[in-house]
């Protein structure tokens, strides 16, 4: 899809009112010019939390959540970024500008969705006609409220049930084909992929139908779980079945369980453990991790005991180590010999499926039980063998107190010291170390910045050549960058300039300069901002003096007479 135009994201973000989106979700109590509210995105007592209507944005100093309308919608509603473009557009009356191709596709991937959906709703009624399929529901245990819920149905036998019910002509034929329900022999013989399946839809974050998982009935059939093909719809590595139920059925999830298969979300549902989501047939992958993440602060993972079940979890470790930030947990839940979620359920109820993920193993311990598994701890060679293994690994870890904790525990065991910290990107955005806070006066870098995002029309006063930024000072590019941005797109608000700035090193920093607040007049604060800007600028006219003056000897003509012109500018400032 083409990028969508960056001047009807800044319209976008000037109609809407983020107090009145974020208000819609989160109670808000209004104090000063600004509103406030326990932060919807981490547990905490007081309010940390707060949205501010004159810059558009919201900001929690507590967890560090911050971002525009959009990326409220996608953290706390768990939209993708072009749904929550969609979803604001609405709102505003405002369409959003595709191309003529866009369009086209566009039409075609309804078409898809339609033909998905149409075949879900063939799949439920043959359910309710099929007394085969009723039977095994019946066995299996799984109540009518929950066939409801998961739009549970069957495959008839045969080839050609669902085309014949459903390909009435060509132009069907090929959007089922394009979705993945009809497969073909060699001798270009088409035929339905699923038969003689209980069928699963698998939905996408907006409850759409996306693809089939089914599931054998007659227990000699090969394979027990078919999946539909990869499509434009379906990524089996981005997707997870249940998802869209759990959403639905939880108003805020807590956790996520992730299991191996379908009937184990069924089952788990159906006895009231509501959060339960699993892969489709393949390995946990870091697409998964970063989605289990976006929904959930805890997720457990629940994997048999036996050699499989442990390197299905560590691979689901391997994924979920790079995005382990301060506040997330990961859970193991090995199970007993001979169970699966869906038994243990059953024989437990929910209460004993609860004790055991409550005795659910943590990452930390099982990352280091893994590491260590082979290696003779009571030796230096082995403790240097652990160190030396678990660096690279423990270095994907995001800053922060999990990644501190987990350095602290490797030099437990081996007495190996911590690795050195990452280096940081340096914006001058933190108060230098040492010293009291009111000792420490912010760098004219870090106060031109601060103004401006406040007040992005102000760089509008600035006019080229930009002497300031030649001045050899830490974060003078991003200073140069944030004014030229607003030359570019001069009406642009703070919204918009971090929204601009989403993803990149330099964003936290920034979303705390946008945060803090600018007291004082209008006149007074432009004073400062242009204040800063002139100092920047006697800054780089005293670098070019001594740059000169340092090669006295060398000069020729030219350099002497730019020497004494730049001598005298410097007395008439």
């Amino acid at each position: 899809m083409a990028r969508i135009p960056d001047a009807f994201i800044d319209e976008l973000l000037a109609r809407s009112d983020i107090v009145e989106i974020v208000g819609a979700r989160v109670p808000l109590k209004k104090q000063g010019r600004e509103y406030s509210a326990r932060c919807p995105f981490h547990d905490e007592r007081s309010p940390s939390f707060t949205v501010s209507p004159t810059k558009q944005f919201y900001h929690c100093f507590g967890c560090g959540a911050h971002g525009t309308a959009i990326s409220f919608l996608m953290n706390y509603d768990r939209l993708e970024f072009l749904d929550a473009v969609d979803e604001l557009a609405k709102r505003a009356g405002l369409e959003v500008p595709r191309d003529t191709r866009q369009r086209n596709e566009d039409g075609d991937t309804r078409d898809v969705y339609s033909a998905l959906d149409a075949a879900s709703t063939f799949f439920r009624r043959q359910l309710a006609q099929n007394d085969k399929a009723r039977a095994y529901v019946d066995k299996r245990g799984i109540d009518a409220g929950i066939v409801e819920r998961f739009g549970i149905g069957y495959a008839p036998d045969g080839f050609s049930a669902l085309r014949d019910a459903l390909g009435t002509d060509p132009r069907r034929m090929q959007l089922l084909e394009r979705a993945g329900l009809f497969s073909k022999n060699d001798r270009g013989n088409i035929y339905d992929k699923f038969r003689d399946r209980l069928m699963f839809p698998i939905h996408d974050r907006r409850g759409r139908v996306i693809a089939f998982g089914g599931r054998v009935i007659d227990p000699e059939d090969t394979p027990k779980y078919l999946n539909s093909p990869e499509t434009a719809l379906f990524h089996k590595g981005r997707e997870l079945y249940g998802l869209w139920q759990a959403k639905q059925a939880n108003t805020r999830l807590e956790r996520l369980v992730v299991v191996e298969g379908y009937m184990d979300v069924v089952a788990l549902a159906q006895y009231g453990v509501s959060q339960a989501v699993a892969t489709l047939g393949t390995a946990t992958t870091p697409e998964h991790a970063e989605l289990l993440f976006r929904n959930a602060p805890d997720v457990y993972f629940c994997f048999d005991g036996d050699r499989a079940g442990r390197s299905a979890a560590w691979k689901a470790l391997e994924s979920v180590l790079p995005r382990m930030k301060d506040g997330r947990q990961a859970l193991f839940l090995f199970l007993p010999e001979g169970e699966d979620p869906d038994t243990l359920v059953r024989k437990e109820g929910i209460a004993g499926f609860d004790a055991h993920l409550h005795a659910a193993t943590p990452l930390s311990e099982f990352f280091f039980a893994h590491m260590s598994a082979d290696v003779n701890l009571s030796s230096l060679d082995g403790k240097a063998r652990l160190a030396e293994r678990c660096k690279p690994l423990l270095a994907q870890i995001p800053d922060g107190a999990f990644g501190d904790l987990m350095q602290q525990r490797l030099v437990e065991l081996t007495g190996v010291g911590a690795r050195a910290s990452a280096p940081q990107v340096h914006v001058p955005m933190q108060r230098p170390r040492g010293g009291p806070p009111s000792a420490q006066k912010p760098s004219l870098v870090r106060s031109a910045i601060q103004h401006l995002l406040h007040r992005p029309a102000i760089a509008l006063e600035l006019q080229p050549p930009d002497r300031y930024a030649d001045a050899r000072q830490p974060g003078i590019e991003l200073l140069r960058e944030l004014v030229q941005l607003v030359r570019e797109r001069p009406d642009i608000g703070t919204g918009g300039l971090l929204e601009h700035f989403a993803g990149r090193d330099e964003s936290a920093a920034l979303q705390k300069l946008a945060a803090q607040e600018l007291p004082g007049e209008e006149p007074a604060l432009r004073a400062e901002f242009l204040g800063a800007i002139e100092q920047l600028e006697k800054q780089v006219l005293q670098q070019r003096i001594d740059e000169l003056q340092q090669r006295m000897s060398e000069l020729g003509e030219a350099e002497k007479y730019e020497l004494r012109a730049l001598l005298q500018s410097r007395l008439q400032r």
